[in-house]
C-alpha cells in the first residue's frame, strides 16, 4: 500500500485537476434506527459562510491532535471573520489563516503531522473492494474513505490494528502546512475533487455531511496565483456544535456502514457507475437538522 509519496508529487498535483445519496429502503422504525449513527455535537463542526452553511463531522481517530486544534480555535472564535484566501476550482478551498496571506497561524505551537491511523476491528472498516496493488483494501469508516492493509495482518500485530490512511475525497477536510510536514497550525482547507496526491502526506480530520455546494461557490483564485482570491470570502463564525447556543445548534445523523441501507447505497453506485466506480464515490447518507 501506499502510505507515503513525496511532497514534491503533492504539490505537482496540487494544481491539477460525491454522489447524491439513494434513497433509504423502507423498513420499519425499529430497524431503521440502527442503520443511523448521531454524531456527538463536539464532533460537528459548523461553519457559516456567506454562501450558506457548511457542516462537517470531525474523526479524532484519523487525527485526534488536529481535530482537538480546529475545536480549540474554533470555540474560541479565532476563525471568525477570517477569509477563504486561497480557492482553487475543482480542488479545494482554504482558510484560517489571520494574515490572509497563506503565511499566519495561531499562537499555539504547529503540529506534528497525522498522515495515518492505527484500525482496528472495532472501527467497522466495510471493504469496497482491493487497493491499487492489491496488498491493501479500500472502503469506508464513519465518513471517510480509507485505504488500510488487511485484517488479516492485525493477528501478527501487538496492538491488532494495522495501518491506515483516510482519502482526500471530495468533502474532505485537511489540515493545510507549509513544506515541513510538521507546520501544521490553523489553517485548513475543504476539498471539492479528490486528489490522491495529497494521500498519506497531508492530514484529514474530517468530511462534510451538508454544505459543500456552498464550499464550491467560494470566490475562485487564479491558477496561475496558486488559488490566491482578491476580495475573498470569509467564515463568518466557525463552532461546534457543542459550543452554539441550543436554538443554534444543529444535529447530524449519518447511515451506519454496516447496514443493510449502506449495502443498497454501495450494491446502486457500484451498478450506475460501473467502471467509474472508486470509493471517493461512495459515502453514508447523512441527514443535519436543525440550526
Amino acid at each position: 500500500m501506499r502510505f507515503k509519496t513525496t511532497i514534491a508529487a503533492a504539490v505537482a498535483a496540487a494544481l491539477l485537476t460525491g454522489v447524491a445519496p439513494a434513497a433509504l429502503s423502507q423498513t420499519a422504525p425499529a430497524a431503521a434506527a440502527t442503520q443511523w449513527r448521531t454524531i456527538a455535537p463536539e464532533n460537528l463542526l459548523v461553519i457559516d459562510t456567506p454562501k450558506g452553511r457548511i457542516v462537517a463531522e470531525l474523526d479524532p481517530r484519523l487525527a485526534p491532535q488536529s481535530v482537538e486544534r480546529v475545536r480549540t480555535l474554533a470555540n474560541r472564535g479565532f476563525y471568525d471573520g477570517l477569509t477563504w484566501h486561497r480557492v482553487i476550482e475543482g480542488f479545494m478551498a482554504q482558510g484560517g489563516d489571520p494574515q490572509g496571506t497563506g503565511e499566519g497561524g495561531s499562537d499555539l505551537p504547529d503540529l506534528q503531522g497525522e498522515f495515518s491511523f492505527r484500525r482496528g476491528r472495532a472501527d467497522a472498516f466495510v471493504s469496497t473492494g482491493p487497493g491499487a496493488t492489491g496488498a491493501s483494501q479500500l472502503g469506508v469508516i464513519g465518513s471517510m474513505a480509507v485505504e488500510t492493509q488487511p485484517d488479516a495482518q492485525m493477528m501478527v500485530t501487538a496492538d491488532f490494528k494495522v495501518d491506515a490512511i483516510a482519502l482526500f475525497c471530495p468533502g474532505v477536510l485537511g489540515m493545510a502546512r507549509a513544506n515541513d510536514p510538521n507546520s501544521a497550525n490553523s489553517q485548513f482547507y475543504v476539498m471539492t475533487a479528490a486528489n490522491e496526491s495529497l494521500n498519506g502526506v497531508y492530514t484529514p480530520f474530517g468530511r462534510v455531511l451538508s454544505g459543500l455546494d456552498a464550499v464550491k461557490a467560494l470566490k475562485a483564485g487564479d491558477r496561475a496565483q496558486g488559488g490566491r482570491v482578491v476580495n475573498p470570502d470569509v467564515m463568518t463564525r466557525v463552532r461546534t456544535a457543542s459550543a452554539l447556543p441550543e436554538g443554534e445548534r444543529p444535529a447530524a445523523r449519518v447511515m451506519v456502514t454496516s447496514s443493510p441501507a449502506f449495502t443498497d447505497l454501495l450494491t446502486a453506485t457500484r451498478t450506475r457507475l460501473g467502471a467509474r466506480f472508486n470509493v471517493c464515490e461512495i459515502q453514508p447518507t447523512a441527514e443535519v437538522t436543525g440550526g
